[in-house]
């Protein structure tokens, strides 16, 4: 595997998060390969949007890792999934990506047997995570290509698509904000039911 150049989440979160969509996501854990290319992502920036955890510089034991410089993993809990962000910017720049959904390329049988099932086992945050085995407690705070998980080339997606960030219903005008980045004619995505495109919207 090729090393990936992690500087491209170095300046810009917006950038940063489309510039993943394609990326291949490997994990080896318990002995175990699993792998997808990104298919969507959420961009949350930080200080001045009321949907991140570091609104308003906010700082807590949740959050602490966002607090760290790009290329780190912030894994937390939500309704009891665990949800995997590659962290951009700066430690004075509190943001972040969230990863959620892949299209399923290697370890396909360990992904249904973490899942209890062999459909839908990578569309969403907390699918996603619990087919590659990432968990809060064994991997929040590590290091993107520095330990189990890593990160490298992958596809290129034909269209992008700008949408509403899923589930914050209450974060008022951050609602309205075009921070979701889709592959069109990709459908491992979350929510959205799609048609599938050739070679599910890739180049």
């Amino acid at each position: 595997m090729i090393e990936l150049d992690l500087s491209f989440l170095k300046d810009d979160t917006i950038h940063a998060a489309k510039h993943l969509l394609g990326k291949k996501i490997t994990t080896n854990i318990d002995g175990k390969i699993t792998s997808g290319y990104i298919t969507e992502v959420e961009a949350y920036l930080g200080e001045h949007d009321k949907a991140a955890h570091t609104y308003q510089l906010k700082r807590n034991k949740k959050n602490e890792m966002m607090y760290r410089d790009y290329g780190g993993i912030y894994v937390y809990t939500m309704h009891g999934h665990h949800c995997m962000n590659f962290i951009t910017r700066d430690a004075m720049h509190p943001e972040g990506v969230l990863i959620r959904g892949i299209e399923p390329v290697e370890g396909i049988n360990t992904m249904i047997a973490r899942r209890g099932r062999n459909v839908n086992l990578t569309d969403g945050p907390g699918k996603l995570t619990q087919s590659l085995g990432v968990k809060r407690d064994l991997h929040n705070g590590l290091r993107l290509n520095e330990g189990p998980i890593q990160i490298s080339e992958g596809k290129i997606p034909k269209v992008i698509i700008e949408s509403k960030r899923i589930g914050i219903d209450n974060k008022e005008e951050a609602v309205e904000y075009l921070y979701r980045f889709t592959v069109q004619g990709n459908p491992y995505v979350s929510k959205d039911r799609v048609k599938a495109e050739d070679n599910n919207g890739w180049q």
